[in-house]
């Protein structure tokens, strides 16, 4: 059986997927056809219905539960993951952000959108563009500000550019949670056998790289943007951990709390949790 799936081509993608897409565990007769996209054109696919299996960023993801299932496997959750709101000016802060301020975002439905909705809300001129635009966009002064998400966090500061706020720290600081960012997802159309099939292959290949992290070296480096190593693996690091392998208690309650808190908001209509987590 073949099923079409979905990631990107950054290094905590790559590092997950590696061993099952390249059969170094038993697929236990699954084989996959693999896009490799940016994670806003992954949530616009998803809205589609283009693919089985899919990385989708949470905030997608609550539009979406009706016709995808979250695995419990391959989530990127974490502290110190979140997303950051960067310029090249120097003269801003998240005190004095006024609302004519053209932003670069990575996506209208991506998580880091989402976090600052929640803490700029007044901040709505905005402009959609692929992540790894946003940093050039900064310094031909196209933007005022940029959100930065995945590899940018570690190199805009060489670039000259500046923190206005690490939208993580804040989201830790507002929750006391780990900050959801993307999750796996299958399509319901499915057979619940098969998705719990995913599910545990998903699970059984980020064990096989945990276990074996220089084994996808090539084919995480092929995908990398000409990253260095060193940044390649603090990528990894970041965003792969225990809720790449299992939610968990602690990650389901996390994406509860910010589906909860966006529905108060207004930004997402009510969600029955019994629906969107995996019982």
């Amino acid at each position: 059986m073949k099923l079409s799936l979905g990631f990107s081509p950054c290094p905590n993608d790559t590092f997950i997927f590696d061993a099952l897409i390249h059969h170094k565990i038993d697929t236990e007769g699954l084989d996959f056809e693999v896009s490799f996209d940016d994670v806003e054109t992954l949530n616009q696919k998803a809205f589609r219905g283009e693919l089985d299996i899919t990385k989708l960023s949470f905030h997608a993801f609550a539009h979406l539960y009706d016709k995808y299932a979250l695995l419990d496997a391959g989530s990127a959750l974490g502290f110190g993951v979140g997303p950051m709101l960067i310029s090249k000016r120097k003269d801003l802060t998240p005190e004095n952000l006024s609302a004519d301020l053209k932003i670069g975002i990575p996506g209208k439905y991506t998580t880091a959108n989402f976090l600052l909705g929640i803490a700029f809300p007044h901040l709505a001129n905005k402009q959609e563009m692929v992540f790894s635009d946003i940093e050039p966009s900064l310094l031909s002064d196209k933007i005022d500000a940029g959100l930065i998400i995945h590899e940018n966090r570690f190199t805009y500061a060489e670039k000259g550019l500046t923190k206005i706020i690490d939208l993580g720290n804040y989201w830790e600081e507002l929750t006391g949670c780990a900050i959801p960012l993307g999750g796996i997802v299958v399509n319901r159309k499915l057979e619940r056998d098969v998705q719990e099939k995913v599910n545990r292959l998903i699970r059984k290949s980020v064990e096989y790289a945990f276990a074996n992290p220089k084994s996808g070296i090539s084919f995480i480096k092929s995908h990398a943007q000409e990253m260095s190593e060193e940044v390649m693996y603090k990528h990894i690091d970041l965003y792969v951990n225990q809720y790449s392998v299992d939610l968990g208690i602690e990650g389901r309650k996390a994406i509860d709390v910010m589906f909860k808190m966006a529905q108060e908001k207004g930004v997402i209509k009510p969600l029955d949790s019994s629906l969107y987590l995996m019982p």
